[in-house]
């Protein structure tokens, strides 16, 4: 049934399929007066929820970055098998973004987040069962992959947080929404550094018992408060038709830069340092003090991204961010040359920053590419709501796929490691892949939103 929450108006004529939950009908965030009159307060406490339930995602697909330290000679798996552990779930993650994405059109923003939540149970629990040693690679690349939905928690909560807010607050909620999501991948990393630190690396179950009740806790929260917004239901072939949109390709390419390059270095970087420099980090645990730091900074300064994307514009921010993240990746080339530990940490941790940046910004392009088409259309006559009901769905839609490529981003780091060490025994290889990336992400940027041209939206 549809109801009225925090003073938000409702209208129990309208029909809502039957189903468990609670939902709001005339959503309308643009409307000021609506805003202060309680609409701001609703979407505030769904934001609040809706970041727990995320971030639980986020520390329960990074999972295997921790366990991987944990896998002693015992275990028998090498250092490519081990970036293969940490690949898996992201491959898994990032195509459950797409279907993720458009559940909360189909079940409703409440609905969707207390199921997804709820369903972070299964991997931990099937990791709990198999993580001994004696286990098969492949029993633990197979639990692994069921860690991926983990990865599918950020598609939809940003598409239901996107539907909460106001354009003009878009980059700061969305920032806010993801930052506390991304913050799940160091969060996780500390706490198996709490274990190795005081259990050993003999318990890596404990890091698993640890994360069963907070489960249970973001899906209990989300069950008691949050909601389900009936103007999300009719956001049909969005999908169909944002793929159909030469700007999906474009910011889907550039997401790939900055949160493909977050999760993926997430994943990597503790292995990275273990196989890099033997020397500093011949035990697990002298790499999980550095390892949570990156991902940490990224996530902390992600709805920086967002902030100055709302001031300066989302392609600027991202613009300069992607030339600041080819000369950290220079950096890192550098100090791998030179074999300066200290060098490194400053260039990988100078990445995670400006990924976690370019993170925020890049996501706030997306309904300004939309809100400025909608104007241009609103100018050639197009009825002013429906143009802008318009951009709102497709905003959703592309937030879920480019979500999802962007995650693939993960992948291909880490395989990009994998390669580098297995041919070269040095990350090298992959880090010249990295500068080259970036360096074209810097140049599309240019070329499709900032160079002087009659054709170029305004606004992004």
């Amino acid at each position: 049934m549809s109801t009225a929450v925090d003073g938000i108006p409702s209208a129990d004529s309208v029909a809502v399929p039957a189903q468990w939950g609670r939902w709001i009908d005339r959503w309308n965030p643009e409307d000021q007066e609506f805003w202060a009159a309680g609409g701001s307060s609703v979407a505030r406490r769904n934001l609040i929820f809706s970041i727990a339930s995320e971030h639980i995602g986020f520390s329960v697909w990074s999972l295997w970055s921790v366990l991987v330290l944990f896998l002693g000679p015992a275990y028998h798996i090498d250092a490519a098998g081990k970036f293969l552990l940490t690949s898996v779930p992201t491959l898994v993650g990032a195509v459950l973004r797409l279907p993720y994405t458009f559940a909360v059109a189909r079940f409703g923003g409440r609905n969707w987040t207390v199921f997804s939540a709820a369903l972070l149970l299964v991997p931990v629990i099937l990791t709990a069962v198999i993580l001994k040693p004696g286990v098969s690679f492949t029993e633990l690349l197979i639990v692994a992959a069921v860690a991926g939905v983990g990865g599918g928690n950020f598609a939809s909560s940003m598409t239901n947080i996107n539907a909460y807010y106001p354009e003009r607050l878009k980059g700061r909620a969305l920032g806010l929404n993801a930052g506390g999501g991304n913050i799940g991948v160091a969060a996780v990393q500390l706490v198996g550094l709490l274990v190795l630190a005081t259990a050993g690396k003999g318990h890596p179950r404990v890091v698993l018992y640890i994360y069963i009740p907070l489960i249970v806790l973001a899906a209990l929260g989300a069950y008691l408060f949050m909601d389900n917004l009936t103007s999300v239901r009719s956001e049909k072939h969005a999908m169909r038709d944002v793929c159909r949109d030469g700007y999906t390709w474009v910011m889907s390419l550039l997401y790939i830069g900055t949160f493909g390059s977050f999760i993926g270095f997430g994943f990597a970087f503790g292995q990275v340092l273990q196989v890099q420099f033997k020397a500093d980090f011949s035990t697990p645990i002298k790499a999980a003090y550095l390892t949570f730091l990156g991902p940490l900074l990224g996530s902390l300064i992600r709805p920086l991204g967002g902030w100055l994307a709302d001031r300066v514009g989302g392609a600027v921010v991202t613009f300069w961010n992607f030339v600041a993240m080819a000369a950290s990746a220079a950096l890192v080339l550098v100090a791998s040359t030179q074999k300066s530990l200290a060098l490194f940490l400053v260039g990988f941790i100078a990445l995670f920053v400006f990924s976690g940046l370019g993170n925020g910004s890049a996501y706030k392009m997306i309904p300004a590419i939309f809100r400025a088409k909608s104007a241009a259309h609103v100018e050639a006559g197009a009825d002013p709501v429906a143009a802008g009901l318009e951009a709102r769905r497709l905003a959703g839609a592309l937030i879920g796929v480019a979500g999802a490529i962007g995650a693939f981003g993960g992948v291909l780091v880490n395989l990009a490691f994998r390669e580098s060490f297995l041919t070269y025994k040095t990350g090298n290889a992959a880090y010249i892949a990295f500068l080259a990336y970036y360096a074209v992400c810097f140049a599309i940027t240019w070329v499709v939103f900032l160079r002087p041209s009659p054709r170029r939206l305004a606004g992004v």
